[in-house]
């Protein structure tokens, strides 16, 4: 007896549905729609079955978590020369600048000469000059 109840309420549903149904597929553009749905299918299943191989990957590197250690790890392994290059670079110029806040020096004509015969004056001078090189040359050209 409720077999046939429940399979008459789901004609009632289904007979109820239909015709919403059929209007949408007789509108030409839901027509078009399907036909270049249909003609898809193939290239759509493809592109699904790659899909679920991308979410599974990605599920399995999310949740591994020996690899993200090691990554992590990697990363940190990468960055920590460069963080204390950083800091090396950094307090040199802090320290420089308190040295030259506390100096009552005046630099002339005959310190500037002389400070142009230090090795890392020159160093910077040839990077200053590579730079605006490569600007003008930039320039140039675009």
């Amino acid at each position: 007896m409720e077999a046939s109840v429940a399979s008459k309420e789901q004609v009632a549903a289904k007979s109820a549905v239909q015709p919403e149904v059929l209007e949408q597929l007789l509108k030409p553009e839901v027509q078009e729609a399907l036909t270049a749905l249909i003609d898809n299918l193939p290239k759509l299943a493809e592109m699904t079955a790659q899909l679920t191989k991308a979410y599974d990957f990605a599920q399995k590197i999310v949740t591994d978590r020996v690899l993200i250690q090691d990554t992590l790890g990697g990363i940190q392994e990468v960055l920590k020369p460069v963080e204390e290059s950083v800091k090396y670079y950094a307090s040199a110029a802090i320290e420089a600048q308190d040295r030259a806040e506390k100096s009552q020096e005046t630099i002339g004509l005959f310190g500037m000469l002389k400070m142009l015969k230090d090795p890392e004056v020159q160093k910077l001078l040839r990077i200053s000059q590579a730079y605006l090189d490569i600007l003008g040359e930039r320039k140039r050209q675009g």
